[in-house]
């Protein structure tokens, strides 16, 4: 997945030079695309001649993109169709870095069949690849109950209640499709002068929840973690508050010292496992977002790795009311 959009169905890696100057000085290594996509990345990384990539993605047709890298970089490129969660199945020398990007393709959202535009007809999907289950099965099955929880949590939708019931009670009398959803939602939400369509919110709640994405992110996150060396770096493009909100408190969390004790402020927890050179985001200039339109709710996190051993149970605990539900059962 990469979320490299623009007016003119153009390919164009989102922070391509931010994200160049960040793994810059680490040039002579192995890195890691957890995220390939159309391969924007990696072919920047691959530019340098010292440098080998290995890529992931879950979805199966961007190897039509990974076959072009494997016939130019044979020696220095390899790819696997496998979810970034599973990246510490992977074993290489000299790893200098790990990459994700959150967003995904134009060739996805084009593929309407794949269903993650507001443009598609017909059974809902919303599947990335390598799962159990699809939108349709979620909005046809589950509880109105634990629809409510998904629009609520995952797509952070104010009005995910009345969704839910509205849904709830037009599928007793008919399947739901692509376009039923939308219009219930167009029905359900009132005017507003933001430019975001009103259905952004649901079908993000749905990605998520089909994808389980964010169980993906933190697991990804802590094994990328145990599987890079000390000096390495992890840099993560994220697209909206959720995602944001986890990699920033992986980042922030694990970069600081803490009083171990409230009774002994002398004492001091060394929580310290990154380097991080600003707390700030990255953010897309003007001229990039006037390039590439969808650029602009982009942010990029990084941190160094100066220490092994993490716990990262703070991290898990603090999102665990989203992962579960994410294991909602219907």
């Amino acid at each position: 997945m990469n979320a490299t959009i623009n007016l003119e169905n153009k390919h164009f890696p989102v922070l391509l030079n931010e994200l160049e100057s960040i793994i810059s000085p680490l040039y002579g290594g192995t890195f890691i695309d957890c995220t390939f996509g159309q391969g924007g990345y990696s072919k920047k990384i691959l530019d340098y001649r010292l440098n080998k990539v290995i890529a992931l993605d879950r979805d199966p047709s961007v190897k039509t993109y990974s076959n072009a890298l494997l016939k130019k970089y044979k020696n220095r490129f390899s790819f696997q169709n496998i979810k970034f969660s599973e990246i510490n199945k992977i074993n290489t020398d000299n790893l200098k870095g790990i990459i994700f990007d959150l967003g995904y393709s134009i060739n996805q959202i084009k593929n309407l069949e794949m269903g993650l535009s507001f443009n598609s007809k017909g059974k809902l999907n919303m599947k990335m690849g390598l799962n159990n289950f699809s939108s349709h099965e979620v909005i046809s099955s589950m509880s109105k109950e634990n629809l409510e929880k998904i629009f609520k949590y995952l797509g952070e939708e104010k009005f995910s209640k009345t969704i839910a019931s509205r849904l709830s009670k037009e599928r007793e009398n008919k399947t739901i499709n692509t376009e039923d959803l939308i219009n219930i939602i167009e029905r359900v939400k009132p005017r507003s002068n933001k430019k975001i369509n009103k259905s952004t919110q649901i079908f993000q709640s749905l990605r998520i929840f089909v994808n389980k994405e964010i169980s993906e992110l933190i697991n990804g996150l802590i094994n990328a973690y145990n599987i890079l060396p000390i000096g390495g770096v992890i840099a993560v493009v994220s697209f909206h508050s959720i995602e944001d909100k986890i990699t920033k408190f992986f980042f922030n969390n694990y970069s600081k010292n803490e009083n171990s004790s409230r009774y002994f402020p002398s004492k001091i927890k060394n929580n310290k496992f990154f380097k991080i050179n600003q707390k700030k985001p990255i953010t897309p200039s003007k001229e990039e977002i006037d390039l590439n339109p969808p650029s602009r709710s982009s942010k990029l996190r990084y941190g160094i790795k100066i220490k092994n051993n993490c716990d990262f149970s703070e991290l898990r605990e603090k999102f665990k009311y989203l992962t579960d539900i994410e294991n909602l059962k219907f």
